[in-house]
């Protein structure tokens, strides 16, 4: 599994110790946003996921040096913004 994610996301040759981990973890904290969201009943750590999750992928597009961590960075994007806008949907930050 890591020699996979390593092949995706060091498509230079190159290790880069700081943007591949912030990748696989923006992928994981939008994933977790969007899943969380959709739930009415967890709408609050959905919104919480989502509200860290866009700031942390934004920031790992900016330092990222690969076309598979920005892949990563963009799919962790996006599945961020829709669980932050399901969880915002589903009652937000009123628990």
């Amino acid at each position: 599994m890591t020699q996979l994610l390593r092949r995706m996301l060091d498509t230079d040759g190159r290790r880069h110790p700081l943007q591949d981990p912030l990748s696989v973890t923006t992928l994981c904290v939008g994933m977790v946003a969007l899943v969380l969201g959709v739930i009415p009943a967890t709408h609050l750590l959905g919104a919480v996921a989502g509200l860290i999750g866009m700031p942390l992928a934004l920031y790992s597009q900016m330092v990222s040096d690969t076309t598979g961590e920005r892949f990563f960075n963009v799919i962790g994007l996006v599945a961020a913004f829709v669980g932050f806008a399901f969880a915002l949907s589903n009652g937000g930050f009123v628990p």
